[in-house]
């Protein structure tokens, strides 16, 4: 039995979870077919479901296992080796390079190059890119040529904040990237350094490197971090959810109100 100790043991067993995962989906069941226009390696490892729209893409399931949601989109020119579980209603944008293990979860937009990487349903990375080693919570957008370190320069192991230690602990990792939590976005041309990790509500900009612990309701970059307004971070998420036909209700609003108060001490650092 797989335990998650660590936001980073999402990526992590994300391999040996998709493996589990295909082979109890599809028992049983047969595959749609995919079109001539689909280069695909291994075919024996790859289902695809109703309403899947794919053209002009290549599949590699040699190493790996690939599954395509019901009404996911694979758009033209993108490469994927597996494993690779693309969930329903999510896209990958054209010339979208995939690596596995990765995870797409439900109503989200990809685009530029992904490896190992779980993102939560209703997110979006669509746009060029490297996002790799990472896990994104819901409702996260990346802004257009964001890219996040995976490798430390001189190749040490990795650090990363840990919530509950209240400091920065090893990984054990000498690969991990990015682990943003839900709500939490940035904007065009952001960089992200090896271990970072973004709370709730976060709003990432501007140029340079920020810190590689943005606590949540933050609002800044490299030369600084304010807090995030509580009202302002609910009308950004009443109107991103709205954009997927999702109510924003009191019980997220309780969350929310929840989440910015126990984490004011992180902030007032």
């Amino acid at each position: 039995m797989l335990k998650i100790k660590y936001p980073l043991d999402i990526f992590s067993y994300n391999g040996k979870v998709i493996e589990k995962d295909f082979k109890n989906i599809t028992v049983g069941r047969k595959s749609k077919d995919l079109p001539t226009t689909v280069n695909v390696i291994n075919k024996e490892n790859v289902f695809v479901e109703e309403g899947v729209e794919i053209n002009l893409a290549t599949l590699n399931a040699q190493d790996g296992y690939i599954y395509l949601g019901k009404d996911s989109v694979v758009m033209e020119g993108s490469v994927v080796r597996g494993s690779l579980a693309l969930c329903e209603h999510s896209q990958l944008k054209i010339g979208s390079k995939i690596y596995g293990p990765t995870t797409i979860g439900p109503y989200s937009k990809v685009g530029g190059e992904v490896n190992n990487s779980v993102i939560w349903g209703y997110s979006n990375k669509a746009h060029d890119g490297f996002l790799g080693n990472s896990v994104l919570g819901q409702w996260c957008n990346i802004g257009a040529d964001s890219n996040n370190s995976n490798l430390k320069n001189n190749y040490a192991e990795v650090k990363m904040w840990n919530y509950r230690e209240e400091r920065f602990i090893k990984t054990g990792l000498q690969f991990c990237g990015l682990v943003m939590a839900d709500h939490s976005k940035c904007s065009i041309n952001t960089m992200f350094n090896t271990g970072t990790v973004v709370g709730v509500n976060a709003n990432i900009f501007g140029s340079g490197f920020p810190r590689n612990f943005i606590p949540s309701f933050s609002w800044g970059g490299a030369q600084g971090f304010t807090e995030y307004k509580l009202e302002k971070a609910f009308e950004v998420a009443e109107k991103v959810m709205a954009r997927r036909g999702v109510e924003f209700d009191d019980t997220e609003k309780e969350i929310l109100t929840s989440v910015f108060e126990s984490t004011k001490k992180y902030r007032n650092k």
